[in-house]
Parts: C-alpha cells; sequence; structure tokens
C-alpha cells in the first residue's frame, strides 16, 4: 500500500524594498534585480513594498516594473496592489504568517514567511530599525544586524569603530542638530577652523544618508551655508569631510561557510561630467568601474584584507561593500562601508562578484542561505 507523501514547503523570501528615505527609488530598482533573479524553483517569493509615507503595501511581482526607465525614477505607489491595504508582519516569535489589512474588510492572511531579504537603503530600513522590527517578529533577514546597519548608517560612529580597529580614516568634523541650529556662527566657525586646518574643498554630507544623495562638494567659504542646509534636508546631523587625493577603490565582502571573503577590488574611474561620483553619475548617467582595479597583486591583497576587518570590526553578517581611496604614497584610507548596498544592475558589488566567479543568482541564493542559516536573537 503506497504511502501519500507531500513535498516539502519552499522556503518563503520576502523581499522587502521602498521606505521612507531619500534612496527610496534605488530601493525599487535594486529590489527589481533581486527578484528577477531569485530561483522560483527553489523559493516563493512575496514581493512587499513601503511607500514614501511608510505603508507596508502587497506589490506586484514584476520586476520589469522596477527599473529605470528614461531616466524616470521608480515608486512602490505605481507598484501597490491597493491604494489603501497594509501589510503587517508579526511581532511574535512563535508565529510568522503575514496578514494583510484592507479597510472594511476581514484580515486576508499571505502565509509564513521564512526569511526576509530587505533591500532598503537608508534611513528607517538599513539603519537598524527593520532589523530590530524582524528581530522581535523572529524572522531571520539577509544582512546586518541590528547594532551593524546602525553603525554602518552613521558615518561618524562607522569612522569611530574603524579608528579603534586601527584602520585609517580621512579628516572629518561632525555638526550635530543643536549646533547648527542654536548657534550657527559657532558651528560654522568649526568648519572654518577644518577647513584652515585641511584645505578646500570639502565635502558636507549628511550624516546617515547614502546614494550621494544630499553631498555638495565646497570649494570656499561662500557656498557652505548652502551646503549645509542641502544636506540637513535629509539628516540634521551633518558631517564635514576633507578631500581625500587618491584613487577610488572598492571591495565587496560576502559571508561564506568558513568567514568573510573578499571580491576582486574595483575602482571608480573620475567622473568627466560631474564635479563628483554623485547620484546622477551612479544611476542616471551609468558610470561603469573597472573590474578588476588595476592596481597590481599587492595593493589587491591590502584592500582585500582592510575591507574584511572592515566588515567584522562592525560585526557585519551576510555582506557589505568597502569603499576606499588609495592615495599617492599607496596606503589605502577607508571612506566608508554599505551594509547593503546596490544590487542595481550596474552596481559594484554584484560586478565584483561576478568577476570573483560568483554570479548573480549565485550570490543571491548565498545570501538568502546564509540569513536562513542563522538564528535571529543574540548570537
Amino acid at each position: 500500500m503506497s504511502e501519500n507523501t507531500q513535498s516539502p514547503r519552499k522556503p518563503r523570501v520576502a523581499v522587502v524594498f521602498g521606505g521612507r528615505s531619500s534612496e527610496h527609488a534605488i530601493s525599487v530598482v535594486t529590489a527589481g534585480a533581486v527578484l528577477k533573479a531569485i530561483d522560483r524553483d527553489k523559493y516563493d517569493v512575496l514581493p512587499i513594498g513601503i511607500t514614501r509615507e511608510g505603508r507596508w503595501a502587497l506589490t506586484a511581482d514584476a520586476p520589469e516594473r522596477m527599473a529605470i526607465a528614461d531616466r524616470t525614477l521608480p515608486d512602490v505607489a505605481q507598484l501597490a496592489e491597493s491604494e489603501t491595504g497594509g501589510v503587517v508582519l508579526p511581532v511574535d516569535p512563535a508565529s510568522r504568517e503575514v496578514v494583510l489589512n484592507e479597510p472594511g474588510a476581514l484580515p486576508q492572511a499571505l502565509g509564513e514567511v521564512d526569511v526576509v531579504f530587505p533591500m532598503l537603503h537608508g534611513p528607517y530600513g538599513e539603519d537598524g530599525t527593520l532589523q530590530g522590527l524582524l528581530e522581535l517578529s523572529g524572522i531571520p533577514y539577509v544582512g546586518a544586524g541590528v547594532l551593524a546597519s546602525a553603525v554602518g548608517q552613521d558615518k561618524e560612529y562607522m569612522k569611530r569603530v574603524f579608528v579603534s580597529f586601527g584602520l585609517p580614516v580621512g579628516p572629518y568634523e561632525v555638526i550635530r542638530p543643536r549646533e547648527w541650529e542654536q548657534n550657527p556662527a559657532a558651528a560654522r566657525k568649526k568648519i572654518v577652523e577644518f577647513a584652515a586646518d585641511h584645505g578646500w574643498p570639502l565635502f558636507v554630507k549628511p550624516a546617515r544618508g547614502g546614494s550621494s544623495v544630499g553631498i555638495t562638494k565646497v570649494d570656499d567659504l561662500s557656498g557652505l551655508d548652502e551646503a549645509v542646509e542641502e544636506a540637513r534636508r535629509f539628516d540634521p546631523k551633518i558631517i564635514v569631510e576633507a578631500l581625500v587625493r587618491g584613487r577610488e577603490i572598492e571591495c565587496g565582502v560576502l559571508e561564506f561557510e568558513d568567514g568573510p571573503r573578499a571580491s576582486v577590488p574595483a575602482e571608480i574611474p573620475p567622473v568627466t561630467d560631474h564635479d563628483f561620483y554623485d547620484f546622477e553619475a551612479k544611476y542616471i548617467d551609468s558610470a561603469s568601474g573597472l573590474v578588476p582595479a588595476p592596481i597590481g597583486d599587492e595593493a589587491t591583497a591590502e584592500v582585500q584584507r582592510l575591507a574584511v576587518l572592515a566588515y567584522e570590526s562592525v560585526s557585519c553578517e551576510g555582506l557589505v561593500r568597502a569603499d576606499f581611496f588609495l592615495t599617492e604614497d599607496g596606503g589605502f584610507v577607508i571612506n566608508e562601508i554599505n551594509t547593503m548596498p546596490g544590487f542595481t544592475p550596474i552596481s559594484m558589488y554584484p560586478r565584483m562578484w561576478q568577476e570573483s566567479g560568483v554570479s548573480y543568482p549565485e550570490l543571491v541564493d548565498r545570501l538568502i542561505q546564509a540569513a536562513l542559516n542563522r538564528s535571529t536573537g543574540l548570537r
């Protein structure tokens, strides 16, 4: 007599994207590439978009609608299946059931989620806030945990951690919200004195931003106030960095079974139509990097070592992209890390791993498997 056997359920991946930060559109683009790459024979997929206002929406599984088209950026609102419904994660480690709530209707169960792939960039997603929610829910997720995500988002504390681990960082100054709001003259003087020590130009940035949004290259005092206000549009805390002269080198780190490994590095060549490698150069005008970076074996080994050290210094998990300057004296200065780097078709992180022998679909699969094998909570 034959027995009825039921095939095991495929792991269900919730791809969460969009969000309330200024990097909303890039998150949508990144998620589209990941949705396209996930092996549907191996995983079930649940796309969840977060609107710019913060509503969690069930969205169409339509990667082709999530790309930049004719210089137009995509938006979760265009993909949402409903203008009002909200997706709710359980804040209960005993249940992974996701529910859709529509006004005037009974809650609709969307099934259990086994792992979340958070494709959010910037505040309200990449900064530990979503990771904290997932820890409370007991749902495994791709990428860094709460602390590493928060430190990796805040350029001030990121640099402080780097210094404590012996990583070389460039000169910087932080202007906190109260300083600029209560005594802008004193805050301005602080920046001017910094410029006197390290020279112009300076880069004025949101302290907790990414994708080069809100960054201004300031050549002299006349442009300072405008640059500060531009950065403060995205973050009340700003960071001012001195120019580090050198070649821009990036290196990817990926979690393997035996620990983190570094990819071949890439070089971002000088851009000709932009003051620096800004948002448009990265995403609209498709500035291309050199992979692998033509820096020689010795420098390659050193930047790989430093990239893994940066990953471990912040207690990262899953992945990181570490950005460096290779100075004229042959040394490296770390600029920053990204705990959830871009996965757009032109993004450097997947390109570096492709050159290192890990294809895009394999990269996505490795990240999902690493998250499934990692528990939530203290670890």
